[in-house]
């Protein structure tokens, strides 16, 4: 240990003493070699720089997407643990149908929002592109495409301060809609808690000039909670539509996590209960699964949705929408969705729409006329026999 400091202080000493001008030479030297080093780095940066300006000087966008010169390969950073593969059951039919491209047509010359497209619903290419025997269905998204909630499932763009609402939507709505000549349209919107009265009376508005200009479509509108006021609950639920629909999401103790702090469990409850009260209209919700929910969760929520007496209820598989969203716990299997069907139809639910891609307004005006009617035809019925017997 004694031989060892000594020799290390022989080596400091020997270095101290080392003359002045030796030192700032090794210093020059070595700002000389990272001179050097950085200069000849910009010239090839600048370099690349301009022969790559002169070789897209005189093309296209068009031009530069096709060549494939031009195209640079990177390796795929490695799958996060969190995100999990997605099964071979998940597969969407491609959104490329005539009637596909006739409603986007439609939506951009409008320049109106839907939530199939913000949200980036797998089932865009099915839903819009209908079919001889299907029922094409559109989720027109109202208020904006900036919603003032920041819930970590969706994909929205969010923001405190949205852009004022556009007083002329109503009209472009109607009109788009009687281009499309759908029989069922589904209407939804973002949160506007920013506003005086969060959007009621703009979201009434859009419902009263579909049906007046087209009386018997058939109006789903997908509500914001409007903070529980009974108020703006009241004023949608007696607009003419004819589904009420408001999403739980997901079950009671997963609800914090997984929505924004002011759409809560019971007041989602409250919103379909006295929506079912006020207005002359079918109740609807949806429950993602796959966020880590139990079967005891998920039965506890389709008994509290029961006694709020909602009518409709859907099951489908949370998707991670970007990594910046919550992970997806686990893909639920078809088999285990066609068992919360038969569960959810046994506790007496009207309809039970349930499968991995099923989303809140999926295939909604094919679902709906076929209980609808069905309805329609008993209650006819028995009015027949009623006059029969009088």
């Amino acid at each position: 240990m004694l031989r060892g400091t000594i020799r290390a202080k022989k080596i400091l000493e020997s270095t101290t003493q080392r003359p002045l001008s030796s030192q700032v030479a090794s210093l020059v030297a070595s700002v000389k070699v990272t001179k050097n080093t950085s200069t000849n780095s910009n010239s090839r940066l600048e370099a690349l720089r301009q022969r790559l300006a002169n070789e897209d000087e005189d093309l296209s966008i068009d031009d530069f997407a096709e060549r494939k010169s031009m195209i640079v390969r990177r390796k795929t950073s490695p799958r996060s643990s969190k995100i999990l593969p997605k099964p071979k059951w998940l597969k969407v039919q491609p959104a490329d149908s005539e009637n596909y491209r006739r409603l986007r047509e439609t939506v951009r010359e409008s320049g109106l929002a839907t939530v199939c497209e913000e949200a980036r619903c797998p089932n865009i290419g099915e839903c819009w592109g209908g079919g001889e025997d299907q029922t094409a269905t559109a989720t027109i998204m109202i208020m904006g495409d900036t919603c003032t909630r920041g819930c970590r499932f969706c994909s929205v763009k969010t923001s405190r301060k949205p852009p004022p609402l556009d007083p002329e939507e109503p009209d472009k709505v109607s009109d788009a809609v009687s281009k499309w000549g759908l029989d069922y349209v589904v209407l939804t919107s973002v949160d506007r808690d920013d506003l005086e009265d969060q959007g009621s009376k703009h979201f009434r508005n859009v419902i009263r000039k579909l049906k007046k200009k087209k009386p018997d479509l058939l109006v789903e509108a997908l509500t914001p909670d409007f903070q529980g006021n009974h108020q703006f609950i009241s004023r949608l639920a007696t607009s003419g539509l004819d589904v009420y629909a408001h999403n739980i999401e997901t079950v009671r103790r997963l609800t914090p996590r997984v929505r924004d702090r002011r759409a809560t469990y019971d007041q989602t409850l409250d919103v379909l209960r006295y929506a079912k009260t006020v207005g002359n209209c079918l109740t609807k919700t949806s429950i993602m699964l796959g966020f880590g929910e139990t079967d005891r969760d998920i039965m506890e929520t389709l008994t509290d949705l029961r006694e709020a007496d909602v009518d409709v209820v859907t099951f489908g598989q949370y998707l991670q929408p970007t990594r910046r969203h919550l992970p997806v716990k686990r893909y639920i299997e078809p088999v285990e969705f066609n068992e919360w069907q038969v569960k959810a139809e046994g506790l007496g639910f009207k309809y039970v729409a349930s499968g991995p891609l099923v989303r809140s307004s999926y295939k909604a005006g094919e679902f709906f006329l076929k209980n609808l009617l069905r309805e329609r035809e008993q209650k006819k019925d028995r009015n027949l026999h009623v006059m029969a017997t009088n």
